[in-house]
């Protein structure tokens, strides 16, 4: 059984037949070609396929191509302007805040999320924010100081 889904993905209009049961993890990955949104173990524990859904940090693994019928999507893919990366993945570059980067579109569509809904995080919050996706390479020390580092950029003058 397949049906019609029409969403925002980075900015552009898709419209697509899906089967029903579909992840929207594999609906990004194989029909769209979005391979930036990584699976790790399906699940929804690791954090690792999580995409924004109308700005809100969700796994793409759990969550069914078909409910997000007429939303707004943002990969990894879509962090980027003009050729230019967004301050987040900046941040994350100068600060060593990626190793491997499996778990790197994971952590920075949750730090995304985490700095709008809190511009001005402390450590604590970012620990706990970030803890929502599992890193086994960095220890998370250089994340947390991406993150911090990006809020910074990100927050305008006062």
């Amino acid at each position: 059984m397949s049906a019609r889904v029409r969403l925002t993905v980075n900015g552009e209009a898709v419209e697509r037949d899906v089967e029903a049961r579909r992840a929207l993890s594999d609906f990004l990955r194989e029909d769209l070609g979005l391979t930036g949104t990584h699976v790790g173990c399906e699940h929804g524990i690791c954090g690792a396929c999580a995409v924004l859904v109308n700005g809100e940090a969700a796994r793409s693994c759990l969550m069914l191509a078909v409910q997000a019928d007429g939303a707004d999507i943002t990969t990894v893919e879509g962090l980027m302007r003009d050729g230019r990366l967004h301050p987040l993945q900046e941040a994350f570059r100068e600060h060593h805040g990626l190793q491997c980067g499996f778990c790197t579109p994971g952590m920075l569509l949750t730090a995304l999320d985490l700095l709008r809904a809190n511009p001005t995080p402390t450590e604590d919050e970012v620990r706990e924010g970030m803890s929502a996706v599992l890193c086994r390479c960095t220890g998370y020390h250089g994340i947390i100081k991406a993150v911090r580092a990006a809020a910074a950029a990100l927050t305008p003058a006062r």
